[in-house]
């Protein structure tokens, strides 16, 4: 079992031409969807909505598999997100978040754990970011059991993280429970401003992840496993949006690394790693090919890559 812990919130994609369309999206949504398509079990943590855009949300994630036994439902509306689309198929984001669904999180209904089959966890986004959902997940964390493996992809959004210092320290806590770390160049842009990339890495080694994964658009992906880098590089696709291509990187990695039979220890093993991130870049492509957060289904890849 992997549990995907974070927000679900509907984009409101802007294109070039003016138009507008709604669509499912949270970067923990996509990832639990990613996984799910894969064929692996995974429940959700996060708020649904009981509107329009909420049941939406439900459908997409039940459509994919994924459990919603611990989802906490809300009357609250759908949190939004505003997405306008650049001419080279890249996404920048404004977020309408208060009083709506997505931070509406409480410790109370996981007050009695996560399944005693869990593997793995998977959160991060805005999930560190709005209240109450940031402290409650940073609970959930702390409450882990030690073979349980915890990655996270911190995904930073500037635009609404209102006290940079804050999230800074929350985050240092919890990657210090952390076993694989999934980071842009502009995550840690925003977490150690003015860093070169390599000493941003170290920076986050050292707190305790012993996986990161680096991820610079179609530049090959950075794998890093105790101080040691290995380049995955990603393949030549024609891009039609990358939204959703960094979470289903993700929930692609983490799913391969759990087929495969990893638990917390598996973030040790470099070929288990690099094997899963060479997975992971497969799916992640895939998704650039298609408008919107639509994950592939592991007969779309081929199957799982040999081991």
């Amino acid at each position: 079992m992997i549990v995907v812990a974070g927000d679900a919130l509907v984009d409101l994609i802007v294109r070039a031409d003016g138009s507008i369309t709604a669509v499912p999206g949270g970067g923990p949504y996509n990832s639990a969807r990613a996984v799910g398509r894969l064929g692996m079990p995974v429940s959700w943590i996060g708020g649904l909505s009981s509107d329009r855009f909420g049941r939406d949300l439900e459908a997409g994630l039940t459509g994919a598999g994924v459990d919603l036994a611990m989802a906490q439902r809300t009357e609250l509306p759908t949190t939004l997100a505003l997405a306008e689309i650049g001419a080279d198929g890249a996404a920048s984001y404004r977020f309408y978040t208060d009083a709506t669904s997505a931070p509406a999180v409480l410790p109370e209904p996981l007050a009695a754990g996560l399944p005693v089959d869990t593997d793995a966890v998977l959160t991060g986004t805005l999930g560190f970011v709005l209240e109450p959902m940031a402290t409650t997940l940073e609970g959930m964390v702390a409450a882990l059991s030690p073979d349980v493996l915890l990655m996270i992809d911190p995904n930073c959004r500037p635009s609404i993280t209102r006290d940079p210092d804050a999230f800074r320290a929350r985050l240092t806590r919890v990657l210090a429970r952390t076993d694989v770390v999934k980071v842009s160049t502009e995550d840690l842009e925003f977490l150690l401003p003015g860093a070169s990339v390599n000493a941003a890495v170290a920076w986050v080694q050292a707190i305790g992840p012993r996986v990161v994964l680096v991820t610079d658009g179609a530049a090959p992906v950075r794998v890093v496993v105790d101080g040691v880098e290995h380049a995955v590089a990603a393949p030549q696709v024609e891009v039609v949006d990358t939204i959703g291509a960094g979470d289903t990187f993700g929930g692609a990695f983490l799913a391969c690394l759990v087929q495969g039979g990893g638990r917390r220890h598996s973030a040790g093993d470099p070929d288990a790693v690099v094997r899963a991130a060479r997975f992971a870049v497969r799916a992640s492509a895939f998704v650039c090919q298609r408008a919107g957060a639509n994950p592939p289904t592991l007969a779309e890849l081929g199957g799982w890559p040999p081991a």
